[in-house]
């Protein structure tokens, strides 16, 4: 319930202020596992890539934000879990696996931080998808959150990775090159 009314308001708040368009809302599964892997520039993308949507997105976020007096209790009542700054530890790991086995959405940025946007993708969101036989829907956020200028948020197709389920090293990296390609790729065509 408490998504749902957060989803209004940011639904709300980025149509008044951002003009916010989504395209290729179909794409996304409406159900099953799904990960959604974005770029990311601002700390308004977690809200962003899931308000179009009738689904749940949860999102790992710094352990710290966790500690925020009211704030750590709303954001963990949204779905989001903690994972330690320098890594995502096991436990991490093994909570976004189970949530989506369990037919869940989790929303990912492979760029990492907003400081590595633009940057080669890491590799966690190929590895998550393939350990939990997942979708992996590539997402485009367009646009600078400059006040009344329009942001866009594309949802390409789902991915096949299956080619890649061997998960080595290599597979993990050219799996993260095709889904940041396609992130790339949707960016550019939407512009």
């Amino acid at each position: 319930m408490l998504y749902r009314i957060g989803r209004f308001l940011f639904r709300l708040f980025f149509g008044l202020f951002f003009r916010l368009r989504a395209i290729g809302v179909e794409n996304v599964p409406a159900q099953g596992a799904v990960v959604l892997c974005g770029n990311h520039t601002s700390l308004l993308d977690p809200p962003i890539l899931g308000t179009p949507l009738r689904r749940m997105v949860h999102f790992m976020a710094k352990a710290e934000l966790f500690d925020i007096p009211l704030f750590g209790a709303l954001i963990a009542k949204v779905g989001a879990f903690p994972v330690k700054r320098g890594g995502v530890s096991r436990e991490s790991i093994r909570l976004a696996v189970q949530l989506l086995k369990d037919g869940n959405m989790l929303g990912v940025f492979p760029e990492g931080s907003r400081s590595n946007a633009g940057g080669m993708g890491k590799k966690g969101a190929a590895s998550l998808a393939l350990k939990a036989g997942a979708a992996v829907v590539p997402v485009a956020i367009i646009g600078s959150y400059s006040i009344f200028r329009r942001m866009t948020i594309v949802y390409g197709k789902p991915l096949d990775l299956s080619a890649y389920a061997g998960a080595s090293s290599e597979d993990l990296e050219q799996a993260t090159d095709v889904i940041m390609t396609e992130i790339r790729r949707l960016h550019a065509s939407y512009k």
